[in-house]
């Protein structure tokens, strides 16, 4: 029996029976408001319908998933514009959430935006995608299921390090082979260290690389440790996330400029103020000069709520 199966069991208090289900329960939403008088509706239709199968369907792990353990995850893509017949520029967004023992909430585990998504889709086209062979026979189509098989990828490995401490390497490993094996091709980016200062290259290459090994350690702290103990535990799961996030703040001052921390923050400011609100001023203090770093963004909202 896998370790998250097993904790996750033990999380809602019974011994669910395994089944064969996938991993993802994923939403797709396919925004098309910018061409829709350029094609045929039932394109982008037929497309959402298949891109969503292609996610759920298919089985990303070797592990049985019961149907409370699916993670569950949104794909949002916006349709900017059509470069040739078929071929599409567009902008994706990522949302993976995790469950929160005894709670009526789910915590973010990612909140990402992708600029530089150019894929083609013609109708009926089938979705394939072999990680042996990521670059496919058509570039252009291949990148399409590169990118969400990369997506994929991470989102699995941030649930498994969130349920034990560096589960998710094996997942980040195989974002990390599509991008050194990724389709290559006019309008294709976001593969290469040099594609902007925020790319799947530089996101993945933080999670693999020796200076942010302590993230995945935090990653469990914040969640196994801290938030799936609030309930039972409230002092000492507030001293645990508080120290997750102060151990968070010396990986971002020892990588100058890293991707990987400013993303794992977003969507956290709600969640991280309902934590803290009841804590003494001490620890405000403390949160508030590591939020600082970490998150300067929201920084003077969380000041406006918690000093």
């Amino acid at each position: 029996m896998r370790f998250k199966q097993f904790i996750l069991m033990v999380l809602v208090g019974l011994w669910s029976i395994q089944t064969d289900a996938q991993e993802l329960a994923a939403t797709v939403n396919v925004q098309t408001n910018k061409i829709e008088n350029q094609i045929d509706a039932k394109i982008f239709t037929q497309f959402q319908k298949q891109l969503k199968d292609f996610i759920n369907q298919r089985k990303w792990t070797s592990d049985v998933f019961a149907l409370e353990e699916k993670i569950d995850c949104s794909f949002y893509i916006t349709i900017e514009s059509i470069v040739s017949p078929g071929v599409y520029e567009a902008k994706l967004s990522v949302v993976a959430n995790r469950p929160v023992y005894n709670a009526n909430y789910t915590t973010p585990l990612l909140n990402m935006q992708d600029a530089n998504f150019t894929f083609k889709y013609q109708l009926a086209q089938p979705m394939e995608f072999n990680e042996n062979r990521v670059q496919g026979a058509d570039p252009l189509e291949a990148n399409l299921t590169a990118v969400i098989a990369y997506y994929i990828n991470i989102i699995i490995g941030l649930d498994y390090d969130s349920f034990a401490p560096k589960a998710g390497m094996p997942y980040f490993n195989k974002a990390l082979n599509i991008v050194y094996n990724a389709p290559e091709g006019s309008g294709i980016s976001g593969w290469k260290s040099y594609d902007g200062q925020r790319n799947r290259y530089i996101f993945v290459d933080n999670l693999t690389k020796s200076g942010f090994d302590k993230l995945h350690e935090v990653i469990y702290a914040y969640n196994r440790e801290g938030l799936d103990q609030m309930s039972e535990k409230p002092e000492i799961a507030r001293a645990s996330i508080l120290n997750a996030l102060m151990a968070m703040q010396e990986i971002n001052e020892a990588n100058v400029n890293s991707m990987v921390v400013p993303i794992l923050m977003q969507g956290k400011f709600t969640e991280i103020v309902g934590i803290f609100e009841n804590a003494d001023k001490s620890m405000k203090k403390q949160l508030l000069n590591t939020l600082t770093n970490i998150d300067i963004a929201n920084i003077n909202r969380y000041k406006e709520k918690l000093e």
